[in-house]
């Protein structure tokens, strides 16, 4: 974009000469003693009109700031002498620039959701006096866009007794309900300063492993959402071999620029607003802005129209991903504040969790990282038995559905108190997982004999995300296997009364009839060093099955295990016993196991031909009452 007025944009400025000012004179003129203003929010931030009003602050006592995400590096306070009352500012969400004076007390925070705030103008609730806002300059028709931030200004404009802008020729020209005419306008100065610039700090190993876990549940054809943080915007990354993305968000950042230029979103299956990207603001690069200007593909909308979470849910496969800051066991979400501490906002999250929540195939999704560092070196558990006093819940229990750490995914929707505590402690960091099972155990949350997996040198057994890997069946079905998780217990239990009598008989030699926590509980802690269960986990409509399980156990022989395998009556005849003896084998190598054996019913014919055409120098001793011992080395 160009750096200075051209001819037509200075001759269409000279239509309204009589509405220029200077910075001085726009500040003085409109804006008065006991005020309320609102300064354009994000990346938008008017510098010059900002700048000056710092510096006229002590003529204009008592006056109150309205925010939406303050990113300049200008300081209200030490710019303007110091004087701690002489703006009181009132943020709808933190930035940097007013945290330490919120945390102090000389800021405000006024907690709402981001698809609300126009309401407070649009009803009269809360009267504007003057906003400050940054415009691209006019078209031949008298436009200004308001650029890379439509957010909340638009409405605020509209309800706002003085309306004060800077035109920019480095703002953008972005496309959608995103104007305002220079009538509207009631007096403009001409700036020529930079768009702020926004970097996501690079991330590291933990956010990259959260970003691989977050992407490998969104599909192809889905609507994505990104909240603000490192992870949210880490996920753009991962998600390079999906197809035809949409994306609904309230912003988005350059990771999208990436995603559009590799065709991986396209936009072309969206439910509402086909072909089109939506967005309320964005925050980036130079090269993020570019992007944005002019391009067709982009609509800027007002957050009461792009954060509706109605409009959101009429997006097919709408994914929502937003940070969390603590999450407790029972699944509820801490995202604005560090106990008592405000740190951020409520900002979009929970427009977009219910927008996703009620979408067809829709996923709200929260990332947290499993542990933080305080400033003393201390490292605490950021999934807690329970949120810190004056920590606020952003996120209900009853709206969570993902919550993403490093360790894996917990899915909490729909589950139990009992499912959603081992759910979350399954994602914990191993160190602190012991410790949130005593809190669970004390509250009467689990089994008081609830155990963890444990391996053989007595620490928590982490589980082995290796292993887990893709089954297309013969009936061109794709079933997950994975070992086996301590949340598992419930639908291992269902497989195993899904058996007829015949199948028990087979299994444990005897019609059992009895699956209770008691008996079930050692197959789903096992120590992953010694031990390994594999499940085939079939998923439809949102609902998870395990429809079949290998496994196979040490013996009293080192070098020895003894295997089992058990599948749904329906899912066989599918290769699934085959496969999993072929993964089984190959994880026992790693083990260092020579050997697997077992006994066997004679009558079990399917059995005894898998493992006898298995390709391993198969043995048999033994046999007696129609029972037969066999082994086979796995030796390679």
């Amino acid at each position: 974009m160009s750096n200075d007025f051209s001819e037509e944009i200075s001759s269409l400025l000279n239509k309204y000469s009589k509405k220029k000012v200077s910075t001085d004179v726009a500040i003085k003129k409109y804006i008065y003693p006991g005020n309320r203003i609102f300064i354009d929010s994000g990346c938008a931030e008017p510098i010059d009109l900002t700048a000056k009003l710092i510096e006229l602050g002590p003529e204009l006592p008592d006056v109150e700031i309205l925010h939406f995400l303050s990113l300049s590096d200008l300081d209200y306070y030490e710019t303007a002498g110091g004087i701690e009352d002489l703006f009181r500012h009132n943020a709808f969400f933190i930035g940097k620039s007013l945290r330490k004076y919120i945390k102090v007390g000389q800021a405000d925070y006024t907690p709402m959701l981001l698809s609300e705030i126009p309401w407070l103008f649009k009803l009269g609730r809360m009267h504007l006096d003057t906003a400050l806002i940054q415009v691209s300059p006019p078209d031949k028709y008298g436009f200004c866009s308001y650029g890379i931030n439509v957010d909340i200004v638009k409405p605020i404009c509209e309800a706002a007794e003085f309306v004060i802008a800077e035109i920019n020729p480095n703002m953008p020209r972005t496309l959608g309900n995103s104007f305002i005419h220079i009538d509207d306008i009631d007096a403009f100065v001409l700036s020529d300063h930079e768009i702020i610039e926004f970097n996501y700090d690079p991330p590291g190993e933990i956010e990259k492993k959260i970003a691989i876990f977050v992407a490998s549940v969104i599909e192809d054809e889905s609507t994505i959402q990104m909240g603000i943080g490192t992870i949210p915007n880490a996920v753009t990354s991962e998600l390079g071999v999906k197809k035809d993305l949409g994306i609904h968000s309230e912003v988005f950042s350059d990771g999208i620029v990436d995603l559009v230029e590799q065709g991986v979103v396209t936009c072309k299956k969206k439910t509402i607003h086909k072909d089109k990207i939506i967005c309320s603001f964005v925050m980036g690069s130079r090269r993020l802005y570019d992007f944005v200007d002019d391009n067709p593909m982009v609509e800027f909308h007002p957050c009461d129209y792009c954060n509706d979470p109605y409009i959101i849910s009429q997006n097919k496969k709408q994914v929502a991903i937003n940070a969390a800051l603590t999450v407790d066991l029972t699944g509820q979400v801490n995202a604005d504040s560090l106990g008592h501490q405000f740190y951020s906002g409520i900002g979009g999250q929970v427009d977009f969790v219910r927008g996703a929540g009620r979408a067809t195939e829709g996923k709200p999704i929260m990332v947290v990282p499993s542990t933080a560092t305080l400033d003393d070196g201390t490292v605490v558990s950021r999934i807690v038995p329970y949120l810190q006093s004056g920590s606020g819940v952003v996120i209900t229990r009853g709206d969570v559905h993902y919550i993403v750490s490093e360790w894996g995914i917990a899915y909490l929707y729909g589950k139990s108190i009992r499912e959603r505590v081992l759910e979350m402690i399954n994602i914990a960091h191993p160190d602190f997982r012991e410790g949130l099972l005593e809190h669970a155990k004390k509250w009467k949350y689990v089994y008081s004999d609830q155990k963890l997996p444990i391996s053989i040198d007595g620490r928590i057994a982490v589980y082995p995300e290796k292993y887990e890997t893709i089954l297309k069946l013969k009936n061109e079905k794709k079933i997950k296997i994975r070992p086996v998780k301590p949340t598992d217990e419930r639908m291992i239990q269902e497989l195993h009364y899904s058996l007829d009598e015949k199948d028990r008989y087979l299994r444990f030699f005897t019609p059992v009839h009895d699956f209770r926590h008691k008996k079930m509980q050692p197959f789903v802690t096992i120590d992953y060093t010694t031990d390994m269960i594999l499940v085939g986990e079939y998923s439809e409509g949102g609902e998870e099955k395990i429809v079949a399980l290998g496994a196979f156990f040490k013996t009293v022989q080192p070098s020895l295990a003894e295997i089992a395998f058990v599948v749904h009556k329906n899912w066989r005849g599918l290769g699934i016993t085959r496969f999993l003896l072929n993964y089984l084998v190959k994880i026992g190598r790693e083990l260092n196991y020579k050997t697997f054996g077992g006994s066997i019913l004679l009558e079990n014919k399917s059995m005894l031909h898998i493992i006898d055409t298995s390709g391993y120098k198969l043995t048999f001793k033994n046999i007696e009452s129609g029972v037969a011992e066999f082994a086979f080395n796995i030796s390679r």
